[in-house]
């Protein structure tokens, strides 16, 4: 048996917690909210997770929603047409192979503090400092930090050769609604890339009070949708996301313009630097810990990858913990596993960062010959599910090239 401290109560850290515990480990969760707190709060994510992210929760035997969330059944990609006549330009849909579901953080994370206790876990509520984790890691034999806020998120220096931006490059909002329009003839993700101006995202969700959609904007800064700053209530922050869809995406409108919100805290505004840092810090006394997901891989959500990446990082984090042994978990251990982690999350990380720049002629070229080959439509669809897939043929205009001759051939 280990003794592990984990500080953060989320997607990853409670997902590792929870397997820890099962394979016989003794370990803290130091959380800084209680379930009911969370339960009541401001919603935390949009959180859509693919299948891969999912399996891992189910072999854990905490998957508690499938049988009751919406699904997500597919990825519908959008372009206006930039002659403002309200028409697409591209319009193309991809169905996934397995489901994807969006739980509410508020929903899952009280559920799964709840069985992180029943399975013996010891869940302190406390604020946990750098002198606090201090104190955790003279006690326990590893300390991982699977929270990036606070003066604990600054405990791991920026990687700057990984980090492609040194500055938020969205204005980011989330709105929880009821009463929209179905999509049909199956659900999706609504993906909507308006030239100059964001990104526009919905999909069906569960929330606290039953079914919803979750509206996600991202807008590029300085431009007509980073408007989110003088939004000082709810129903304003409702009645700007349905002005954005009346003059951007009118057809989104339609869907929507009957919404309500699922309650007053069903909304979120601000915006972040997407960042890599390194993984092993070093505290006062000496000791080393170890970052985890966002704490050390904070991805802008333009790719929604955030929770899928949170739950592959907690179960490569978990299958490394189990392989150590009884060996001291040292930097040099520390290092490999979130090397480990990155052999997978660079390439999600190189992705969502192409997206976030105006896309070049080949990029375009790809997503309008996806309107035509369905078999391409379908391959970047479940590519959300592993961006791995993405690479060489989304990166390199060469490869682009003879991926979508060869495609054009058959």
């Amino acid at each position: 048996m280990r003794t592990i401290t984990i500080i953060g109560g989320g997607q990853s850290g409670l997902q590792l917690g929870i397997g820890l515990l099962k394979a016989g480990h003794q370990v803290r969760v130091v959380q800084n909210r209680t379930a009911e707190e969370v339960a009541g709060g401001r919603v935390l994510s949009s959180q859509c997770m693919f299948s891969n992210a999912v399996a891992h929760e189910r072999a854990l035997g905490i998957d508690f929603w499938s049988d009751t969330c919406p699904p997500v059944q597919g990825i519908n990609f959008i372009v206006p047409n930039p002659d403002g006549s309200g028409t697409k330009l591209i319009d193309w849909t991809g169905k996934l192979d397995r489901d994807a579901f969006s739980v509410d953080q508020r929903v899952k994370v009280p559920r799964w503090m709840a069985e992180f206790s029943r399975l013996g876990g010891d869940l302190v509520i406390a604020d946990a400092g750098i002198a606090e984790i201090d104190a955790y890691a003279a006690e326990d034999d590893l300390v991982i930090v699977a929270s990036g806020k606070g003066e604990v998120g600054k405990m791991f220096a920026r990687d700057a050769e990984k980090s492609a931006y040194d500055k938020p490059m969205r204005a980011l909002a989330l709105t929880y609604v009821t009463g929209m329009t179905p999509r049909e003839p199956h659900s999706a993700v609504e993906f909507n890339l308006i030239p100059g101006v964001g990104e526009y995202f919905v999909f069906p969700a569960l929330t606290t009070t039953g079914p919803c959609e979750i509206m996600v904007f991202e807008g590029l800064p300085g431009g007509p949708m980073d408007c989110w700053g003088e939004v000082t209530s709810a129903d304003q922050h409702l009645e700007t996301s349905l002005n954005i869809l009346k003059t951007f995406l009118p057809w989104e409108y339609e869907r929507s313009k009957d919404c309500q919100l699922t309650d007053a805290n069903g909304i979120l505004a601000g915006r972040f630097a997407p960042t890599i840092r390194h993984p092993v810090a070093t505290l006062p006394s000496g000791r080393k810990v170890l970052g985890l997901a966002d704490a050390v891989c904070l991805n802008d959500p333009i790719t929604g990858q955030g929770s899928n990446n949170a739950a592959k990082a907690a179960a490569i984090y978990l299958k490394r913990i189990l392989d150590h042994g009884d060996r001291p978990f040292d930097a040099q251990w520390m290092q490999g596993t979130f090397d480990a982690y990155w052999d997978y999350a660079q390439w999600v990380v190189r992705w969502t960062n192409m997206l976030l720049l105006p896309p070049p002629p080949f990029i375009l070229e790809i997503m309008g010959t996806a309107c035509a080959v369905p078999k391409l439509a379908h391959r970047m669809a479940n590519g959300f599910d592993d961006p791995r897939d993405f690479f060489p043929w989304f990166a390199d205009p060469g490869a682009a090239n003879a991926y979508l001759t060869e495609l054009r051939a058959a």
